[in-house]
């Protein structure tokens, strides 16, 4: 009887050890699984950090990213990104553009990457081409290589490309101009276009904004003018280079018109200087009035055969606005206000000049003692 008792007990502290030993075990695996489900936890939390965080890697507030033409394939762009400083994971940003699809749609072009942007938002941004376009500030550019310039400094074309294009007889016939006049089509102001628009299509842009500005009014203050629009244009290039001063511009170009319907020569410094292309002379001198140049118009009657600048929208509208005068000719007044004086005779004239000449020469007296 008291071994069955024993035996009972034995069997009850096995049982009860057993049971201790599954508890023991359950809150041991609910330990691990729960040390695995937060680590699980902390890698999703960190991918996602990974993924959605800041994934930039460069100091500055924004930076560009350019995607030539010839480059987009998936090993060019990741070279670009890794080497660049851009982002700073770029085998995750690699990984995720695959997963996504990107890299059998990536275009050419700018995409401007904001600091403290997510690889994700990066990797949808290449996908859905979401460039972000040149702003295009053009004010007053002197020659076609100027221009060309400006342009191949700015867009993926190089100003080979640009002054290729703008020399080439059948690029400038397609806005009925030719090779001398072809920089009527530009008319100076703010642009927004893609970084890897081709010079044809930056021609074009800059073709529409001139049709845009040349409204039939425009047109019929040149017409009434006795001007083609590319003439005036033209004409408003040599006022742009006559002066600075607004309320002058309409009364040049009222010279200018008057002297075109005598049959007179033009005899317009400015364009000796571009003949001469040395835009920094001060006086112009008889001996460079003679250069050998269909620009210089006091060897040659009419217009030149281009215009000498890109004139501003406000010099178009002054010349323009040219009223009727019997002026033939202005010189700069003395002083530096910039203004001019204006006759209609040549003996008022060369009063004029003479008084400003002889302002010029104190002016010039004044500097040479300053230098004893």
């Amino acid at each position: 009887m008291a071994r069955a008792e024993g035996n009972r007990a034995k069997r009850r502290l096995g049982t009860e050890f057993g049971i201790r030993q599954l508890k023991n075990h359950q809150q041991r695996m609910k330990r691990i699984l729960t040390l695995i489900l937060l680590l699980l936890l902390a890698a999703i939390v960190c991918m996602g950090w990974l993924v959605l965080g800041p994934g930039t890697s460069f100091a500055a507030k924004n930076r560009s990213l350019y995607i030539h033409t010839d480059k987009t394939d998936r090993a060019s762009v990741m070279q670009t990104l890794s080497t660049g400083d851009y982002i700073s994971h770029p085998g995750l940003f690699d990984w995720i553009a695959n997963e996504l699809g990107v890299w059998d749609k990536i275009k050419p072009g700018r995409y401007e990457m904001e600091a403290g942007s997510s690889l994700l938002s990066l990797v949808r941004k290449l996908k859905n081409d979401r460039q972000t376009p040149i702003r295009l500030v053009l004010t007053k550019v002197r020659t076609k290589q100027d221009l060309a310039g400006a342009l191949g400094n700015l867009f993926e074309c190089d100003s080979l490309e640009v002054i290729t294009y703008l020399e080439n007889t059948d690029s400038a016939q397609v806005f009925n101009l030719d090779t001398n006049n072809i920089l009527c089509a530009v008319i100076p102001n703010t642009y927004l276009i893609y970084w890897n628009t081709t010079p044809s299509h930056l021609m074009h842009r800059f073709f529409s904004e001139q049709e845009h500005f040349w409204t039939p009014e425009r047109k019929k203050s040149a017409d009434d003018l006795g001007l083609t629009t590319t003439q005036a244009y033209i004409l408003a290039s040599i006022v742009e280079e006559e002066t600075r001063k607004d309320a002058d511009k309409p009364l040049i170009a009222s010279v200018y018109l008057n002297r075109l319907a005598k049959g007179m020569k033009l005899a317009a410094d400015p364009t000796v200087k571009f003949a001469l292309r040395d835009f920094e002379l001060k006086r112009i001198y008889d001996k460079y009035t003679h250069v050998n140049s269909p620009y210089n118009t006091y060897e040659n009657a009419g217009l030149p055969p281009g215009p000498i600048c890109t004139p501003s929208i406000k010099t178009l509208d002054a010349t323009l606005q040219a009223p009727k005068t019997d002026y033939l000719f202005f010189v700069a007044k003395p002083g530096f206000s910039g203004s001019s004086t204006f006759a209609a005779d040549y003996a008022t004239h060369m009063v004029n000049a003479k008084a400003y000449q002889q302002f010029l020469d104190s002016l010039q007296k004044a500097r040479e003692a300053k230098g004893q």
